[in-house]
């Protein structure tokens, strides 16, 4: 079972595999149709699509962030239809270095399924090494999965409101340096960070080649980023949900217990503009 990080070569090894299910995560914020084209003009082969805004998220209110979590049981229907049911193992991937697929990893953990891993290096590896392609739409046998939401992994935004002061919560940014203080906003509304949070972007879990750093190397910055913070008492967020499941993924790679998930993140904190909000 691989429940973290899966390899290239690991991967092509299980193409064609029934008890398989690879999911092509590709989404692209400023264009919403770009990811669904590209799959559609060449993907790993046996790759479902996963789209971003309709799969892995519910539609949008006043109150919510750009990514909602998705409604229970039409998530679980979108992966019946993908066929997965409870004994498959579960591969996902981007085109980048995996802050989208990152969002169905930690989906799946959340309705109880482990046996889901990030192919390590994503897409650009598997093409970097010719790895085989295939055009077109994928259809699976229609699977049979069940599972319920594991609600403790998640913190709501009420909840992060009891944590602001609580010297044994470390909440953490997970966006780019720059937009945690609040220098620049190509997204949302307003610039800045919740007041307390410090920094970790997930960019920094990758190494130059695309791949993941060592669970050694990740466990060690964790560590200290953590300061002695229990990691359960650790709560991530980014701008609209996610990319701070990148950062999940990596503290558990490295061996660490898997920390909550302010699903919400950035975006949903400034919906309520009496949400106190940090620069510098």
């Amino acid at each position: 079972m691989y429940t973290t990080l899966i390899s290239i070569s690991e991967l092509e090894n299980h193409l064609g595999n029934p008890d398989w299910v690879i999911v092509d995560c590709r989404f692209d914020l400023a264009d919403p149709t770009k990811g669904e084209s590209e799959y559609r003009l060449g993907h790993i082969p046996g790759a479902v699509y996963a789209h971003q805004d309709r799969d892995l998220a519910s539609p949008i209110t006043p109150e919510s962030g750009r990514h909602p979590l998705p409604d229970e049981e039409t998530f679980i229907e979108t992966l019946r239809g993908w066929g997965v049911t409870n004994a498959s193992q579960v591969v996902v991937y981007d085109a980048t270095n995996g802050g989208m697929a990152a969002r169905l990893w930690f989906l799946l953990k959340y309705y109880g399924h482990e046996a889901v891993a990030m192919l390590d290096g994503n897409l650009p590896l598997w093409l970097a090494e010719n790895r085989p392609l295939e055009a077109g739409d994928k259809r699976n046998p229609r699977g049979d999965f069940y599972g319920e939401a594991r609600k403790e992994m998640v913190v709501s935004t009420a909840d992060v409101k009891t944590m602001l002061g609580d010297q044994n919560i470390l909440l953490i940014d997970s966006r780019s340096p720059e937009r945690y203080r609040g220098e620049v906003e190509p997204i949302d509304p307003v610039a800045g960070r919740i007041p307390g949070a410090v920094n970790r972007f997930f960019g920094e879990n990758i190494k130059p080649s695309g791949l993941f750093k060592t669970p050694e190397i990740l466990k060690r910055e964790f560590e200290g980023l953590l300061g002695g913070v229990k990691p359960l008492n650790a709560v991530f967020y980014c701008g609209s949900g996610p990319t701070s499941c990148h950062n999940l993924l990596a503290m558990v790679h490295a061996g660490l217990p898997m920390p909550r998930d302010y699903a919400g993140s950035w975006s949903e904190w400034i919906r309520d503009p009496s949400n106190p909000v940090e620069k510098g």
